[in-house]
């Protein structure tokens, strides 16, 4: 009898350490299945670039609810090098414009929603930022320089056709007034002859009569 009890009482000590030990598990599973959980929650979630207008790039990021949009400017001669809009969990959007001289401003409430598609032009005036007025000069000057050298070559050009026409037309008045000339020679020189001819005819006529008795 004593046997007995004492089996029973090892097959019990034994189920319940299988229990303890099974509990444990599973309660180490659950902690590592959070402690993933958390992670995963605190983790960056970058998302593929994607094309924007205007010669621009945008990433979009994800951390801890809150999702980020990063739109770059690639052309060196925007007067914005950068646009970061913000959505926070409870869904509100602001939006920063960052110039390429290293100024940083808030975009008006109401302009947040463009922030993605407008041009650097527009957000930098919506941004508040001052036009650089001597490279908006220097700018105007070489487009009026170019201008000048285009009117310039197509002056030259209409002038050097006039001149090629000029040329033409005074070739051929010399050539015709030559001819003209000419003409005038030979029709001249013709009838000098025919009179000096018939001169001489005359001047033999009577010289014929003077002979004769």
């Amino acid at each position: 009898m004593n046997s007995r009890v004492a089996t029973g009482t090892l097959v019990l000590a034994l189920l319940a350490a299988g229990c303890a030990r099974n509990e444990q598990m599973s309660n180490a599973n659950v902690n590592a299945n959070v402690a993933v959980s958390n992670v995963n929650a605190n983790m960056t979630v970058a998302q593929q670039t994607r094309p924007g207008p205007d010669d621009t790039e945008i990433t979009v990021t994800e951390e801890n609810g809150v999702r980020t949009e990063t739109r770059i400017f690639r052309n060196p001669n925007s007067r914005v090098e950068k646009v970061v809009v913000t959505t926070d969990r409870s869904g509100r959007r602001t939006a920063r414009v960052y110039s390429r001289t290293g100024e940083v401003k808030e975009l008006p409430e109401n302009k947040v929603a463009e922030a993605l598609e407008a041009t650097g032009d527009a957000l930098a005036d919506a941004a508040g930022f001052v036009v650089d007025k001597s490279k908006e000069a220097a700018g105007a000057v070489k487009e009026g320089a170019s201008t000048a050298l285009e009117k310039t070559a197509e002056g030259a050009e209409v002038v050097g056709e006039k001149t090629v026409e000029g040329a033409k037309t005074v070739g051929s008045k010399v050539a015709e007034g030559a001819k003209t000339v000419g003409e005038k020679t030979a029709e001249g020189a013709k009838k000098a002859g025919e009179k000096t001819v018939e001169g001489a005819k005359k001047v033999g006529s009577k010289v014929k009569e003077a002979v004769t008795p």
